[in-house]
């Protein structure tokens, strides 16, 4: 039976779907994004994201198989394992499977090959793959622990850059400004703003393009977007080296971050050396989970959460 594919990529920041009959792409959908599978109620909350797609999604009528690559899989393999049984007593799922958005993003930059794949989102996270189809993590260890130089990170140091200067703590800069306008509240109201809002990085996310757009003429923006240069590439080299590769390693990045541009890909491109060799990615982390629905024989199978066809 050549089912439909329902592939999911459920990021924090957002969710896309996509739905393709006879590896043609039908029809897409993009949402809010959900809290990770390693954060408390993160796989009921995954669960829902994914119940409404399919409730929303009547035609081509369902059995859909169903692929999902979610931030929090590889460190929370319980919830995700949840998060597949689940989906699989669905009527309209008729096969499952569950993985990490690192593999699902490493699976369709490079097409399951040796190399390094580097997403910057909200979070960041490093996947390399070694010839012997070994798989290694590099950070994705969320916003209290790591994702150095992603999204929530660079919005996080521009908020604190802007209370330091609100303060008097730290220099002026025009980050304080920009941060008023960006969430039209008083810098004073920001704590008890972020604290009561159910996915706190996503809301420092939405400040990364305001720091980046600012690099040009504030200084201040210009180092946070240096550091964020400097820690993603220690992170790509870090992965490069793990990896046992032969250098210059093939090298690829992908995520939503890459759209604020030069202000972060001129830094760390000059900060990433012969190590690596850039590759134009071929495809989305969303591709990725496409393949995964029905190729078993990638090099990262091993980490791919699957529920039998039940049809």
């Amino acid at each position: 039976m050549n089912l439909p594919i329902l592939a999911v990529d459920l990021g924090k920041s957002n969710c896309r779907s996509s739905l393709r009959v006879d590896e043609r792409e039908v029809r897409t959908t993009r949402s809010a994004g959900s809290r990770g599978l390693a954060d408390i109620d993160g796989g009921p909350a995954a669960y829902r994201a994914i119940l409404r797609i399919i409730d929303e999604t009547p035609d081509p009528e369902p059995p859909f198989a169903v692929s999902i690559g979610a931030a929090g899989a590889w460190s929370a393999p319980n919830a995700a394992a949840e998060l597949a049984d689940r989906l699989a007593e669905l009527d309209t799922v008729a096969s499952v499977a569950v993985t990490s958005d690192a593999v699902t993003a490493h699976v369709g930059a490079l097409g399951g090959n040796p190399g390094v794949v580097l997403t910057v989102g909200t979070g960041v996270v490093a996947t390399a793959v070694d010839g012997g189809g070994e798989l290694v993590r590099i950070d994705g260890w969320g916003p209290l622990l790591g994702d150095e130089g992603g999204g929530a990170w660079i919005g996080l140091a521009g908020l604190r850059a802007a209370l330091r200067s609100f303060d008097g703590r730290g220099p002026d800069t025009a980050l304080a400004a920009e941060a008023i306008e960006e969430y039209g509240i008083p810098l004073s109201d920001l704590p008890y703003y972020l604290g009561r809002h159910d996915n706190p990085p996503l809301l420092t996310a939405r400040f990364a393009p305001v720091v980046a757009a600012a690099a040009d003429t504030d200084p201040i923006a210009a180092a946070i977007m240096a550091g964020a240069a400097r820690a993603l590439a220690a992170t790509v080299l870090t992965a490069a080296d793990r990896s046992g590769l032969r250098q210059p390693v093939p090298y690829a990045i992908i995520g939503g971050l890459i759209n604020l541009g030069a202000p972060l890909l001129d830094p760390l491109d000059a900060a990433l050396t012969h190590r690596v060799e850039r590759r134009a990615p071929l495809g989305a982390s969303i591709d990725g989970a496409a393949l995964l629905a029905v190729d078993t024989t990638t090099a990262v199978e091993k980490l791919v959460i699957r529920r039998a066809d039940n049809y």
